[in-house]
């Protein structure tokens, strides 16, 4: 059932419709396959004649809720969902490039995102360039005559940097290109990348949709002309999100405006504090004055997100003693999570990009990147002041 109201009503009410047993909560659908009442109706609905279920691989009630919660947040017509993030970017990469086409994207993207933009697609004879995030200009004069979409993430990983939605997608439809971007760091909630002009949306549901560092899951979501391209490689090649995944995530929607809020509250206050202490050297959240592009930022985003990037005094030595002297917060490379996570990008998510595109990308030996979670503020600011001092 879907509902068309309000973010947080809808979030909450979209649901798969009730079974005989008239439960308030929705069931948990643990079966493989389903079965049909008569060969006429199994063959009408493997011919998509009748809209059924017919295998979890295709679809199962869990993963068509959790779809339909997303859709509605993101204004979108249909989506497809993923065991992971990454297997939502690589299925749809897959689903719209062919051999011979180019790829155009920012710089600034998540490290296992550029391994296959560098190791795979090449192999495949996919070119991929990539446009400097400071250098918006020069995007138009980078598109080939066979370019086929391009690829942003706002705000980006790790470096939190702003692109304009609405100019990119101004750029697409002047082209005839696609635009596909990567909400994960904002979420439905924060931004909409489709109301701003954007073909597709791309998420890692592992992150803030899960919001408490328990499964993975990936999503896409777009116009039903695209998604059907989507389902129809999807189906075939089995990278599908398991039911009891999409049951967990579903029911995590249900309090992502809730905790998305928290986050932001706690993250603006981390970042001034940062952004006053002496032993940084700058730092980056949207929603600080100081970041660059603010103003694109405030235009296009509710709030400013939960993540924080800054660079510690002293380069690789000084970041490493700042990780070694975290206690309460944790060292990981997830992020979205209600407990507060710090990473080193050079030596972890980005550690295998070259040298030149993690300069590029504003990823240098001192940087931080802190995913706020929701722990008391003062505890968080306790933690990373200590950590600072040594």
């Amino acid at each position: 059932m879907k509902v068309s109201k309000k973010f947080e009503t809808s979030a909450i009410r979209t649901q798969s419709e009730t079974t005989q047993f008239s439960e308030h909560s929705v069931p948990l659908y643990l079966t493989s396959g389903f079965v049909f009442d008569d060969s006429e109706e199994m063959r009408a609905s493997f011919a998509e004649e009748k809209q059924r279920d017919l295998y979890s691989r295709y679809s199962n009630p869990n993963v068509n809720e959790f779809v339909d919660k997303v859709c509605a947040m993101e204004g979108a017509e249909a989506g497809f969902a993923f065991a992971s993030g990454m297997a939502a970017v690589f299925s749809t990469f897959a689903t719209l490039l062919n051999a011979g086409d180019h790829v155009l994207s920012c710089s600034s993207v998540f490290g296992a995102t550029h391994g296959l933009f560098t190791k795979y697609f090449p192999k495949w004879n996919i070119e991929c360039s990539y446009f400097n995030i400071n250098e918006v200009d020069a995007i138009e004069g980078l598109i080939q005559p066979n370019t086929k979409f391009i690829y942003a993430e706002t705000p980006t990983n790790p470096g939190v940097d702003i692109l304009d939605l609405e100019f990119l997608s101004a750029i697409c439809k002047k082209h005839n290109i696609l635009l596909v971007v990567d909400n994960c760091f904002a979420t439905p909630y924060l931004q909409n990348p489709i109301k701003l002009g954007a073909d597709l949306v791309i998420h890692s549901a592992t992150k803030l949709m899960d919001g408490q560092g328990r499964v993975l899951g990936g999503i896409t979501v777009g116009s039903k002309e695209l998604i059907r391209e989507i389902y129809l490689f999807s189906r075939l090649t089995g990278p599908s999100l398991s039911p009891f995944n999409a049951w967990v995530l579903s029911k995590s929607l249900e309090t992502l405006a809730l905790r998305v809020e928290k986050h932001c509250e706690n993250a603006i206050k981390i970042a001034t504090f940062l952004e006053e202490h002496p032993k940084v050297t700058w730092v980056k959240y949207p929603f600080l004055k100081s970041h660059p592009k603010y103003d694109i930022a405030k235009k296009q985003m509710r709030l400013g997100g939960n993540i924080v990037a800054f660079e510690v005094e002293g380069g690789l030595k000084g970041g490493k003693s700042f990780f070694d002297s975290v206690k309460m917060c944790s060292l990981s490379a997830n992020l979205g999570d209600t407990r507060t996570i710090v990473t080193h990008p050079a030596s972890t998510t980005h550690a295998k990009v070259e040298p030149e595109v993690k300069k590029a990308a504003g990823i240098t030996d001192g940087m931080v990147r802190i995913s706020v979670g929701l722990e008391h503020v003062d505890d968080i600011i306790q933690d990373l002041e200590q950590a600072l001092g040594k």
